[in-house]
């Protein structure tokens, strides 16, 4: 990466700041994390060897409470990329008024490379490493990128261990026998599903015209292509991290979940009970599905999916980033110049944090809810926030990336001026 990917996250901030007046006091305050930690930790081996890799956890802001976000395993994690998600979880969190600063973590590791032995001493080894760096008042943590609730689960276990006491609060998307919360392991998914049926009727959409790619058949993407099968969409094309399959006509998105799940390989089929037939489809790779001729794309795997060398083969007329900076700044301004519709990550895939937010509430109230009361408070979020964020990018005509960045803003603005600004004491 030529470009520190903190850099190009910082673009899309420089961008909002055209359309907002904010303190200078503000402004120099979001420049930098607040704390990032940088740590080692040693696991030992099925095979009695000792290997160390490296963790890291960035606190980026803090002003509207404690932080909030996920730690990702996966090869390419770097400080870098952590500070980065951290500054977007800050602004996910103020875009969707959650009491939440921004935070994220992570751990330079190919997961699928340890068995799960391994793989419970590398979580419980992590929170050794940052149990003072975290808590429920301070930092609260949940799974991200090939984490889950399992391993969430592992990490809630050392940390109450630790401190000699059951702190629920402490770490999110937890499983529900340790008291997560209903609706956690759909609620990215969900989000996003909410968000384009708030925004596609604004532009005289019919569901059952309207096509569908999915890039990323995982946790996230799963959830989406299944909500949008089931109200009408035609899903034509998925992926996962080994290519994908498309079919003109439209996939049966249970089937290409049944045969992901038992197989690990991504498959059109239609199936009655346990009798699957194969049907017609083309393999096509992750950069294929990128550049279909879609109504909708939603890019559900990793960062920088779409740059300046295939932004202009992008066909999709609107993108809904359910992945974490999945757009480059440089193809955000091709796509825009091309007439592509973009809605961003920090309101599309807010999902996940909203209901982390509902997690820790229950924890610390002790009052738990069913997943409908889950679902309609989540839906009730993402309705409200992304109608607001579409007015603004309507008022000032810019657009919904930018109007995001604004509405994060004028909130994290707000509750830095309240504690005294340059104008306050010179005044």
């Amino acid at each position: 990466m030529t470009e520190s990917l903190f850099a190009e996250a910082s673009q899309r901030l420089d961008a909002a700041l055209h359309h907002i007046s904010i303190s200078e006091d503000a402004i120099e305050r979001l420049k930098f994390p607040k704390s990032s930690l940088q740590v080692s930790i040693p696991v030992r081996m099925d095979n009695g060897s000792l290997q160390v890799f490296q963790g890291y956890r960035v606190r980026y802001d803090d002003t509207r409470g404690p932080t909030k976000g996920g730690i990702r395993y996966h090869p390419s994690v770097t400080l870098d990329e952590v500070k980065s998600l951290a500054f977007w979880m800050t602004f996910k969190c103020a875009a969707l008024d959650l009491p939440f600063g921004g935070a994220k973590g992570g751990i330079t590791i190919d997961p699928k490379q340890l068995s799960k032995l391994e793989l419970e001493r590398l979580s419980r080894s992590y929170i050794n490493e940052i149990a003072d760096f975290i808590g429920p008042d301070v930092d609260i943590p949940a799974p991200d990128v090939q984490t889950n609730s399992m391993i969430m689960g592992w990490m809630a276990d050392r940390y109450n261990t630790i401190h000699r006491k059951i702190v629920p609060a402490a770490i999110t998307g937890k499983p529900l026998t340790m008291v997560g919360s209903l609706g956690r392991d759909t609620a990215t998914g969900m989000g996003t599903f909410f968000a384009i049926e708030t925004l596609m009727p604004k532009f005289q959409t019919v569901r059952e015209n309207t096509t569908v790619a999915v890039q990323g058949f995982g946790n996230v993407g799963v959830v989406i292509a299944d909500l949008l099968w089931q109200a009408g969409y035609r899903v034509v094309a998925v992926s996962d991290s080994q290519g994908g399959i498309y079919a003109k006509g439209g996939l049966d998105i249970p089937s290409v979940k049944q045969f992901k799940h038992s197989t690990r390989n991504l498959k059109a089929a239609y199936c009655e009970g346990t009798v699957c037939n194969i049907l017609e489809y083309e393999t096509i790779t992750n950069e294929e599905l990128l550049t279909l001729d879609v109504d909708i794309l939603v890019p559900a795997a990793m960062e920088n999916q779409i740059t300046e060398k295939n932004a202009n083969a992008v066909r999709a007329k609107y993108i809904f980033e359910a992945a974490n900076g999945p757009i480059t700044a440089a193809a955000d301004a091709i796509l825009e110049a091309n007439g592509i519709h973009v809605f961003p990550d920090i309101l599309i895939n807010a999902g996940g944090v909203t209901v982390s937010y509902f997690e820790w509430v229950q924890n610390r109230s002790g009052l738990y809810w069913t997943v409908e009361e889950v679902n309609d408070r989540l839906k009730q979020k993402m309705v409200k926030e992304t109608e607001r964020i579409w007015e603004i990018a309507q008022q000032k005509s810019i657009s919904m990336r930018t109007a995001a960045y604004v509405h994060a803003l004028d909130r994290i603005g707000e509750a830095i001026d309240a504690k005294g600004t340059r104008d306050f004491y010179t005044s």
